[in-house]
């Protein structure tokens, strides 16, 4: 398998699918999961003769789980030793919820020199944790709850959060897929204890509202309007507003899961964005 090993001796493992003479598409993937979860996304497109690439970012999956270094700065430093790595170049990012917040992050720090365009789905960011700047997000005591069920049963707060709000299977008449909900379990025991306890704050509590105002490249963003997780409002009707060449549409009903529930309507999207010159209808 492969690893690459980061400035901190942290190893990240990542997956390269499709042609290596492909144009680049690199997926970072939402807490507390890993970069299985896309592979609905890079099958479809490595098949369409793309080069898709994601990583395991620091503590989840099948990457070091480090006791240091849990945060958004990390995460994009991670990122940006994979891209020189690999030499990416003329690269479209995307990224699911705490993902986004590693997209938007990454260049607001590092610049669009490797990227041509960005995806953010169910993204975290401008910031999710209810401030006086910020009036619309989620109280800090949602956050705190979640830490809080960490450390009363990590075991069953992974069931309960793919079992309802994550696929929106607490909705009524909801189809739920047994096996969605044990995959996401599955993703989520993989991640280190206190690196998925730490990276609760990174996702809820960074602010990327500056890194958002930087981004110069075309950003889509993919939001569901029923996201339990990421409610639109404080998130992609937010981003859009900051970016400068943003595009939002809205998966009407949608859930956070989007990549998982959504699959065929995702895919799509993100092959007409790669296009070099691309409509989305609705």
């Amino acid at each position: 398998m492969p690893f690459i090993t980061t400035k901190d001796s942290t190893q990240i493992f990542y997956k390269d699918w499709g042609d290596p003479a492909g144009k680049p598409v690199v997926f970072s993937h939402g807490w507390p999961l890993n970069s299985d979860n896309w592979e609905n996304q890079m099958f479809f497109l490595a098949n369409h003769g793309y080069r898709c690439i994601a990583h395991d970012r620091r503590g989840h999956g099948r990457s070091s789980q480090p006791w240091f270094g849990n945060d958004m700065d990390t995460y994009a430093s991670d990122l940006s030793e994979l891209f020189e790595h690999l030499n990416l170049e003329d690269v479209m990012m995307v990224g699911h919820s705490t993902g986004g917040g590693e997209v938007a992050r990454y260049l607001g720090r590092y610049g669009s020199s490797r990227v041509s365009r960005a995806v953010l789905v169910g993204a975290v960011p401008p910031v999710m944790v209810k401030k006086p700047s910020n009036p619309d997000g989620l109280p800090i005591e949602v956050f705190d709850s979640f830490r809080d069920a960490m450390i009363k049963d990590r075991a069953q707060f992974f069931l309960d959060i793919p079992s309802g709000p994550f696929f929106g299977y607490n909705r009524p008449g909801a189809n739920s897929s047994q096996g969605l909900v044990q995959s996401w379990y599955s993703q989520g025991m993989m991640c280190g204890f206190k690196n998925a306890y730490d990276c609760i704050k990174a996702f809820s509590e960074t602010d990327f509202t500056e890194d958002l105002k930087k981004i110069d490249i075309p950003v889509l963003v993919l939001h569901g309007d029923d996201d339990q997780i990421v409610p639109i409002g404080a998130s992609a009707l937010s981003s859009v507003k900051l970016l400068q060449r943003g595009t939002l549409k809205v998966y009407k009903g949608g859930a956070h899961a989007l990549p998982n529930t959504a699959i065929g309507e995702v895919n799509k999207d993100l092959l007409d964005f790669l296009g070099p010159s691309y409509t989305l209808g609705g």
